[in-house]
């Protein structure tokens, strides 16, 4: 069993960054692929951005492309989020999530993903 914790969200005005960390247990950390989605309000849980085990891919959705980037130290066991220029629109409670045998090929598919966070808010005021 994997147990993934999401820190970091919070309030900012638009312009602003925030620095989302997900920190997981478990000893093949290395071998997950990482996600983190988003929900906003009446909305369908979305993807954000995706990094294979190593680090090596990264996958971003077209709305935050520029703008955010995902990253991990395996070392530590987590995944960080950094999110610049926020908009309104980034809205949402996101979620940290764990594919155990990800190639990668459906990273934007939430039903493939193992494991997931809590959530953590982020409301960015304009």
């Amino acid at each position: 069993q994997v147990q993934l914790v999401e820190s970091g969200g919070g309030l900012v005005q638009a312009g602003g960054s925030l620095r989302l960390s997900c920190a997981a247990s478990g000893r093949t950390f290395d071998n997950y692929l990482m996600g983190w989605f988003r929900q906003a309000p009446g909305k369908e849980r979305e993807i954000v951005a995706a990094i294979s085990g190593s680090g090596a891919n990264t996958y971003y959705a077209d709305s935050v492309k520029g703008r955010f980037t995902i990253s991990r130290d395996n070392a530590k066991n987590t995944v960080y989020l950094q999110m610049n220029s926020l908009k309104s629109e980034d809205t949402a409670v996101y979620y940290c999530a764990a594919d155990r045998y990800g190639s990668g090929t459906y990273y934007y598919e939430p039903k493939v993903y193992d494991y997931w966070g809590q959530g953590t808010q982020v409301t960015v005021s304009s």
